[in-house]
């Protein structure tokens, strides 16, 4: 039984975490473009309004999408309560993996809208 507890807040952390990192992404992104932290890709490095832009967005959507999956991930774990470690263990790795591939997928969106929205150079397009 304490296993599925542990991986009910294994699995709630990646959630948790989107909830808080695009919090902070969206209304705390960092002034400055900086290696370490904020939304880093090419196109969102070429001056500070792409950073800005882009840690804006992407801030939104984690915030969004980690409320969204905080929810089915409880409901999804509770029918593997009582089973045994090795079904609770299985179950807990395949929503961790889901959970994974929608948050590296939430990064497509953003690129997206920053291609749509400024040129190669990083200035905006009309």
């Amino acid at each position: 039984m304490w296993f599925w507890w542990f991986m009910l807040c294994c699995n709630m952390l990646i959630s948790v975490a989107m909830i808080i990192g695009g919090w902070f992404m969206w209304k705390h992104y960092p002034k400055k473009i900086n290696p370490v932290s904020g939304y880093r890709s090419p196109r969102s490095q070429k001056n500070l309004d792409t950073w800005k832009f882009a840690n804006e967005n992407c801030g939104k959507r984690w915030w969004t999408i980690g409320w969204i999956m905080l929810f089915p991930t409880i409901i999804v774990q509770i029918p593997f309560y009582g089973k045994s470690d090795g079904v609770i263990g299985w179950a807990g790795l395949v929503i961790c993996v889901v959970e994974c591939v929608i948050m590296l997928v939430s990064i497509l969106p953003t690129e997206k809208a920053l291609k749509n929205t400024f040129n190669e150079d990083g200035t905006r397009k009309n």
